[in-house]
């Protein structure tokens, strides 16, 4: 990893996170921030010739689950923390590894392994916590069976609470604690118990009193939700943000449309877990709702797309299915283009964060990149293959130097310690 200073990437096509056109030149980087972009950049500090490669921000996944260790609930809740932290933190660099320069944990994470990342004991992505999901009696975060007599009030990722006055009190300790915005569960899941999954949770008064109070505080509500009813009762109420959407309908896209409402499609958490199901444990039951939102998918991306809804691009992979986090792109790609997803995981999900200094490569702009090993627009594989070398630079700083120094043609003037 390089020291805080001067970095320059010359020789290079630049993806700026909005524009389809790809620009030669130059990307000038001093204490962590783009200076010049473009022919005018001048070569300062140390130098990364990316030998006519594609440049472009890094990623940010806006549905990670760094203390998804099963897709067990039990497991991932009733564990000791320490374990699902030092677990997460794994999770986490190889995320960055991956590229995802940014994450955005809607179920879990916490102040301490925020700050661990932040003060740079492990390594990993900026980190985005809404602390544990908020979720109704018998909701898609209470992880007991109908016949489980046993009691559940929350674990590491899902917390139980019900009326207005327990859930208002709740989102105050959750930003009182630094989460950068509430997630809320508002119709079943594919994993949990016993909740179908088209039917809406949560009344109208209890999703309101979240998203008052989030917006008080400057932030927002995210509202896991499926099927059109339980995501009309979510934007209707005041939610921002939507996460899955799969079983979305043409009616349903328009308002999150009208009312400026974010899609965080996760297609590749249902693709994996139909090839890999048997192998990570997913129940029959779990199987069976797997298949229903599994086909329904990627027509909800293109009903979305049609209607304007601005989409962002999230994986929600859990356990052993984490090593898919890049297949997602290629799931995207299908739907909306090379050009699409890549706004989606970058300029458009740094939108949804309120960043409007990350997913761009843009003066003043962090220095989050990747430099993949060719030209995404005539190879998308480029993407999501990992036989590819790619190198990671976040906050001007070069994570993944084995990378860079095993690909042909990339050269540093000045080595990377």
């Amino acid at each position: 990893m390089t020291t805080p200073g001067s970095l320059t990437i010359r020789n290079a096509l630049i993806f700026d996170g909005e524009s389809p056109e790809l620009s030669e030149g130059s990307i000038s980087i001093r204490d962590g921030r783009i200076t010049a972009v473009g022919r005018e950049a001048e070569e300062a500090g140390v130098v990364l010739d990316a030998g006519g490669r594609t440049v472009i921000p890094g990623l940010i996944d806006a549905h990670f689950h760094a203390y998804a260790l099963s897709l067990t609930s039990a497991a991932n809740e009733t564990g000791p923390l320490s374990y699902s932290a030092l677990t997460g933190a794994r999770r986490l660099a190889a995320a960055l590894s991956r590229g995802f320069t940014a994450v955005r944990d809607v179920a879990g994470g916490d102040v301490g392994l925020a700050n661990a990342i932040e003060e740079g004991l492990y390594p990993g992505p900026r980190y985005f916590f809404t602390g544990p999901a908020l979720s109704q009696t018998g909701g898609h975060g209470d992880i007991r069976a109908a016949n489980d007599g046993g009691c559940f009030h929350g674990g590491h990722m899902c917390e139980v609470v019900d009326g207005a006055d327990d859930l208002l009190r709740a989102v105050r300790h959750r930003f009182r604690t630094g989460a950068s915005a509430i997630k809320l569960m508002t119709s079943g899941g594919v994993i949990s118990p016993v909740d179908p999954i088209r039917v809406p949770q949560y009344s109208a008064e209890e999703i309101r009193i979240v998203t008052e109070e989030a917006n008080r505080r400057g932030s927002y509500a995210t509202a896991h939700a499926y099927s059109p009813d339980a995501i009309r009762h979510s934007v209707l109420n005041g939610v921002r943000c939507i996460e899955h959407g799969n079983l979305l309908d043409v009616e349903t896209a328009r308002l999150m449309a009208d009312k400026d409402v974010y899609l965080v499609p996760t297609l590749v958490t249902y693709e994996a877990m139909q090839r890999r199901g048997q192998e990570v444990g997913l129940t029959d039951v779990g199987a069976a709702k797997n298949r229903e939102v599994l086909e329904a998918g990627k027509n909800a991306v293109a009903l979305a797309r049609d209607a304007g809804v601005r989409i962002g691009f999230g994986t929600d992979l859990m356990g052993e299915l984490e090593n898919e986090q890049l297949a997602g792109l290629r799931l995207q790609c299908e739907v909306l283009g090379v050009y699409g997803t890549l706004r989606s995981a970058t300029s458009v999900n740094a939108a949804l964060l309120r960043r409007g200094d990350l997913g761009r490569i843009a003066e003043g702009s962090c220095a989050d990149l990747v430099v993949l090993d060719g030209n995404p627009f005539d190879d998308a594989s480029i993407l999501w293959d990992e036989s590819k070398a790619r190198t990671v630079v976040k906050g001007g700083q070069v994570i993944s130097p084995g990378a860079l120094r095993g690909a042909a043609n990339f050269t540093l003037d000045v080595p990377v310690a």
